[in-house]
């Protein structure tokens, strides 16, 4: 029952702290560097998995199942201090902050005025192709991430959702494809699962980087952002595709990997839309998409075993995520734009 709240507690907090970030960006990052900046913030979420894989079995392994917890709730309790300390709201009330950067701040926001007293216009926002975009895109990516075994708060093992899939129930920790059919020990799958969350955090920046480049140099916001989705979405459905003629663990850890790093570049495509078309809504937009994504996974984690008997294998599975990465690419491409829409 503790782990249940703990687990639902862990969801709350994910969830709003993604809409907070997006209003966060937009107040303290120039437009030409936003991308970058999302690209270094989830840098820090997929490398703090990568700790929390690698430390856990040790930390459990001297200190006990309590260990773990009593560590990273210290951790919490410290960045809280910190960020209650030392974050301010808007740059200009920060205490920290030369005048120079607030200058660059400040010269880099769009002009456009923001009306601060409205309430989000739900049915305006859902009458907007461009809106439909970003909530299919974040729908196929939480179920083609989960699909690669790397679900977000929902599993102490990248390689979670093999087990479920393979042995038709929920997470135990343990990646049955990799310890039943590979024959790879359990300390083993831990760093298998730990290095696509690395991979992540790389690719992820580099996908910022690239972006907010490309914006600097001449192309427009909406051809960079659909390019950015693009990779993001089909090669992971390539990647999974290849991933049903894996014969090695390692081969299968390299194809999941790929897919799991090349999906990072969503984080400049969907992710970062929001702050384009929607900017004073965009924590409104964050928390519509993620919800239908989240309610995606949800179906995903329930019903994935049964999708496997109803297909007939798990290789038929990972078709039809593939096919879905490819579907939504298409739609992204076209009615996804860079243009404010609200």
């Amino acid at each position: 029952m503790s782990l249940e709240v703990c687990s639902i507690s862990n969801e709350e907090t994910t969830s709003n702290c993604g809409g907070s970030c997006n209003k966060f960006r937009i107040r303290w990052f120039p437009n030409h560097e936003r991308a970058t900046a999302v690209g270094m913030s989830m840098a820090g979420f997929h490398l703090g998995n990568v700790v929390g894989l690698v430390l856990t079995p040790l930390a459990m392994s001297s200190t006990g199942i309590a260990g773990p917890f009593i560590f990273f709730a210290s951790l919490g309790l410290l960045w809280l201090t910190t960020w209650a300390y030392g974050v301010t709201n808007d740059p200009q009330d920060c205490r920290f902050i030369s005048e120079s950067e607030l200058r660059l701040i400040q010269a880099g926001k769009s002009d456009a005025p923001v009306n601060k007293s409205e309430l989000p216009p739900l049915r305006l926002l859902m009458s907007k192709l461009p809106t439909w975009a970003i909530i299919l895109a974040n729908i196929t990516n939480n179920w083609g991430v989960l699909c690669s075994s790397l679900m977000d708060a929902c599993s102490s093992s990248s390689l979670f959702l093999m087990n479920f899939v393979l042995k038709g129930r929920g997470n135990s920790g343990v990646c049955f494809l990799f310890v039943h059919v590979f024959n790879v020990n359990l300390k083993q799958a831990a760093w298998f699962s730990a290095v696509p969350w690395g991979t992540m955090a790389i690719s992820g920046y580099i996908a910022g980087a690239m972006s907010d480049f490309l914006i600097q140099v001449g192309y427009s916001i909406t051809s960079v952002r659909k390019i950015m989705q693009s990779i993001g979405f089909i090669g992971p459905g390539v990647a999974l595709l290849l991933l049903n003629y894996a014969k090695t663990p390692v081969v299968a850890s390299i194809f999941i990997t790929v897919a799991l790093s090349l999906s990072s570049f969503s984080q400049a495509g969907f992710l970062l839309n929001m702050q384009d078309i929607a900017p004073q809504y965009a924590g409104f937009l964050h928390g519509i998409s993620n919800s239908a994504g989240t309610f995606a996974a949800i179906v995903s984690t329930i019903g994935t075993g049964y999708f496997v008997q109803w297909l007939g294998s798990f290789q038929a599975f990972l078709t039809v995520t593939a096919g879905l990465y490819f579907i939504t690419t298409i739609f992204w491409n076209l009615y996804a734009t860079g243009e404010r829409v609200f």
